[in-house]
């Protein structure tokens, strides 16, 4: 059952190729803005990934956060979450993200629980419709 406290805690060294430089969001090579969103998306998405069916997932909606202090290759990034509201389908989460000098941005998630077959299936219909002029 997914309940408002649940946490998370993902972990990752920054290698070159998570560097802004390296991804395009960026000329500096420190850990990109773009790969710790991720890092935050996948620690909540693991956090409450063990309580769904069997066809679910969840899917990024919104995010509010900042990026505060960059992290230079071979430091490691800690991401942790607690889920702090849940209101049907719809999950928000408090995200903070550290490295080995301190915390290096924080804000808000949300993620929508989903049937994953549904889901796919839609997006693959936008698809279609878009390429025959429907869209």
């Amino acid at each position: 059952m997914i309940e408002k406290g649940m946490k998370g805690r993902c972990s990752e060294v920054v290698t070159e190729d998570l560097t802004a430089d390296k991804i395009g969001s960026g000329l500096v090579k420190v850990f990109a803005t773009p790969m710790m969103v991720a890092l935050m998306e996948r620690t909540c998405s693991d956090s409450v990934a063990a309580e769904l069916g069997e066809d679910e997932c969840t899917v990024g909606t919104l995010l509010e956060i900042k990026h505060t202090a960059a992290t230079a290759v071979g430091m490691t990034v800690t991401c942790e979450c607690e889920l702090v509201e849940v209101e049907g389908r719809r999950l928000r989460f408090q995200v903070k993200a550290f490295d080995d000098a301190g915390e290096i941005g924080a804000g808000m998630h949300e993620r929508f629980i989903v049937t994953r077959s549904r889901f796919e299936e839609k997006a693959g219909r936008r698809a279609s419709e878009s390429k025959n002029g429907l869209a």
